[in-house]
């Protein structure tokens, strides 16, 4: 399994890393996952630095589809997300991140976990909590 999760309901944050070749049925693990869990509006980290996608374009799209369904679903209730990938994959992942964008919720990407969780972490980000 390429994504490994945790998540901390102390402090309302899931933690992703990604492990391997990401594929469309992962992806939609996780998403079941939260929804099921019922943590949409927990701060979330994924770091994807150490996983890559053998998805498609239309699964891509699919996921966005999915990604936009829970935006509308959970309305403002949806928590921070703070996205890592890597250099190669900085400029793709922004621009689909920015496509996406449609809830009001704080959505950053970086390029180092630590940055990352430190924007999660900060007054402005935990005011929203």
């Amino acid at each position: 399994m390429p994504l490994h999760w945790t998540i901390d309901s102390r402090v309302k944050l899931l933690a992703v890393v990604a492990d391997g070749i990401i594929q469309l049925a992962d992806l939609e693990r996780l998403l079941d996952m939260v929804v099921g869990s019922d943590i949409l509006g927990y701060r979330k980290l994924f770091d994807g630095t150490g996983g890559k996608s053998q998805m498609n374009a239309e699964e891509h799209l699919t996921v966005g589809v999915r990604l936009r369904t829970l935006h509308q679903q959970a309305g403002d209730a949806l928590g921070p997300l703070a996205v890592v990938v890597r250099d190669e994959n900085y400029w793709q992942v922004a621009r689909v991140l920015g496509i996406l964008a449609v809830p009001k919720r704080p959505m950053r990407v970086f390029k180092h976990a630590a940055k990352a969780r430190t924007w999660l972490d900060s007054p402005a980000i935990m005011a929203r909590m």
